[in-house]
């Protein structure tokens, strides 16, 4: 009689696989999405709020009489997802969801930010506004948008950065959950997600990316090293769900489909005091878990100070 496979034989549990993931790739990909009939639920109410066309622009007229960069982006009290919370359990209650975020976060977990994320299709975006955006590392449109849909966030691409770059001061002691809506293919603005790229911890935006190949990046963090990460883009299926860490480099290119690409952006954090497995993940790294400034590309006024998009050359 053949012996029973020993227990370190057997496929580990979700929570031991999450951590290693992180450990290895700063991120995880979870193998099965949330409901897709309850994202198709969440994205026909979330389309029934507004055209996602030219009509979310201002006039460049109307933006060069009062040009806004800053806090144009989704805030308490206008956030489009305050009124969906109702339609969000799918998500927040899913079981490989929550054993994901308590490996890494603990049990006793915060919300730290949701929302909607647009990917704005290249057929949407004025000419004037794609004129002035040509190259720029950070293309969040909130600025161009009118006022009444800045509820959203809307990317016309994004240069490779960490999410830890909204976070001045603060330990990367939080992730990103990310769910697709609706299937994401190659022309719809997916993830590109570099792994193994958090390793170096936090480094100021924009990073030292050399292309060396066809997947693989050269990064340097300074000297924090350097790192050949291997890019993964993010297709998926309606409900598909990913997380990564605050220092895990992504990015994305303009959307070149004909639809926008709408999902579900959340920012985690532990609550509590105790050990968890982002004290395994951060123990690893060879950089900063946090920074006094975390990018050089904006002018004082919050526009594009410099010209330039290495997710491009992806």
């Amino acid at each position: 009689m053949s012996a029973l496979p020993r227990p370190r034989d057997l496929a580990p549990p979700l929570a031991e696989t999450v951590v290693e993931d992180f450990i290895r790739d700063g991120a995880h990909l979870f193998d099965q999405p949330v409901d897709p009939r309850a994202c198709a639920d969440l994205l026909a109410r979330i389309r029934a709020t507004r055209d996602f066309g030219a009509s979310l622009f201002l006039t460049e007229e109307a933006f060069d009489a009062d040009p806004q960069y800053t806090g144009v982006n989704p805030r308490p009290g206008r956030n489009l997802l305050e009124g969906l919370e109702d339609h969000l359990a799918f998500v927040e209650q899913d079981p490989q969801i929550v054993a994901g975020v308590t490996a890494l976060l603990g049990p006793d977990y915060e919300t730290l930010n949701k929302k909607v994320v647009c990917g704005v299709p290249a057929g949407s975006v004025p000419e004037w506004l794609k004129q002035r955006i040509l190259g720029n590392p950070v293309n969040n449109l909130g600025a161009y948008v009118r006022p009444q849909y800045r509820d959203v966030t809307y990317f016309y691409g994004i240069d490779f950065h960490q999410d830890l770059i909204d976070y001045k001061a603060r330990e990367a002691d939080f992730l990103t959950l990310y769910i697709y809506l609706h299937p994401v293919t190659r022309a719809d603005a997916p993830l590109y997600l570099l792994e193994g790229s958090h390793a170096l911890g936090g480094s100021v935006f924009p990073h030292n990316l050399t292309r060396i190949g066809d997947r693989d990046w050269l990064y340097v963090n300074a000297e924090h090293g350097e790192v050949v990460a291997r890019q993964k883009i993010l297709t998926g299926d309606t409900g598909f769900a990913a997380m990564w860490h605050a220092c895990t480099l992504h990015g994305t290119q303009p959307d070149a489909a004909d639809h926008e690409r709408i999902s579900l952006r959340y920012l985690i954090a532990r609550k509590g005091a105790g050990p968890s497995g982002m004290d395994e993940v951060n123990a690893k790294l060879r950089g900063p878990l946090s920074m006094v400034s975390t990018r050089a590309d904006l002018a004082a006024d919050g526009s594009a100070a410099i010209k330039s998009n290495t997710v491009l050359k992806a």
